[in-house]
């Protein structure tokens, strides 16, 4: 069908006639499908107008994206929809003022609308019905017919990235009621609470770690929990993992410990094993001179000995630096000790 518009919209274009081509729910044309709109629109053989309810930096092509304009449309504020909720009660084409609606019920409606007038107006034609007869809708009527505000939250759109981030920098603020309200979004909404267990456990090692290790431990027992379990009743499970981990001390030394070492590692460095910490369980290994002069700590009282580990091009590496924060406070003098014997610097 657009493929018509576009060749008509060609011949039309040489009589003077300009075409405009509306395209609603844009995000719903696949890749190739947006592609093949691109030669239309640049050149200018139709003006495209495309509305979409997704983010358009994830669900609209780049080219096509590049070549437009963008105008974002933000929900209603509460005054404007209760303009709208004000208009239909007194417009006689609509409820033919058959009913009254009281302040606290104009309130109600407001707020389960969430900014959307179409909900708003949906919400208030669904309670009237049940008031015909008494003509007044009060919050009790309300609540009976309607069964609860739709969060807005579209698990393949932005509000599924928008969401998921405030919930893991609400836990990394450590605001643990911020953090149950983006818990609540998720849940009410209807997300995978297996994608809400993995990024608690991610969360748990990125930016806890060390500071509180029961936390992984919280975070595990959650996605495990989920599994057992499922939802409704894993809710709790999830609640207390997210508890734990906002309040919890944070450290993300775990995080850039990795990293560092990864970036070496790709970098090139990091030579051969040293030759006593190689595998010498096999026949001639000894010959090789694998396992050789190899320190058994458990024979040492201090339990740790003077010993190479790391490559020699990687002697002075420190990639795990704890915090002063939560239990990596108490390893801070403890791991520097280890490292002092382990390099021979005591």
């Amino acid at each position: 069908e657009v493929r018509t518009v576009i060749d008509q919209a060609r011949r039309d274009l040489i009589h003077g006639i300009r075409t405009v081509l509306f395209i609603d729910e844009v995000h719903r044309f696949s890749k190739t499908q947006q592609d093949a709109l691109l030669s239309a629109v640049e050149n200018r053989t139709v003006l495209l107008v495309a509305a979409t309810t997704e983010n358009p930096s994830f669900s609209i092509v780049s080219p096509l994206l590049s070549r437009s304009l963008l105008l974002q449309l933000h929900s209603l504020d509460d005054a404007a929809i209760r303009t709208v909720l004000t208009r239909a009660l007194t417009d006689p084409r609509g409820l033919d003022n058959r009913i009254t609606v009281t302040d606290e019920a104009l309130d109600q409606l407001v707020l389960l609308a969430g900014g959307d007038a179409r909900r708003a107006l949906t919400y208030l034609e669904a309670a009237a019905e049940a008031v015909v007869d008494s003509g007044e809708l009060d919050v009790a009527t309300i609540r009976d017919n309607v069964n609860r505000a739709v969060v807005r939250y579209d698990r393949d759109g932005d509000q599924h990235y928008d969401i998921t981030s405030a919930f893991i920098k609400s836990i990394r603020g450590s605001d643990v009621d911020a953090a149950l309200h983006y818990l609540a979004r998720m849940i009410v909404a209807g997300e995978d609470p297996r994608f809400i267990a993995r990024r608690l456990v991610i969360h748990a090692s990125e930016d806890i770690g060390m500071a509180d290790p029961t936390a992984l431990q919280t975070a595990t027992a959650a996605a495990q929990a989920v599994q057992l379990i499922g939802m409704p009743e894993a809710r709790l499970n999830l609640a207390q993992a997210t508890i734990h981990l906002a309040t919890a001390p944070k450290s993300n030394s775990v995080c850039k410990a990795i990293d560092a070492a990864m970036a070496d590692v790709a970098a090139g460095k990091g030579g051969a094993v040293p030759a006593h910490l190689r595998d010498g369980h096999y026949s001639g290994a000894k010959e090789l001179g694998h396992a050789v002069g190899y320190k058994y700590p458990h024979d040492d009282p201090r339990g740790v000995v003077e010993q190479r580990y790391i490559p020699e091009d990687l002697d002075d590496a420190v990639y795990y630096e704890p915090t002063e924060h939560g239990a990596e406070k108490r390893q801070f003098e403890f791991l520097g000790r280890l490292r002092r014997i382990i390099r021979g610097h005591n």
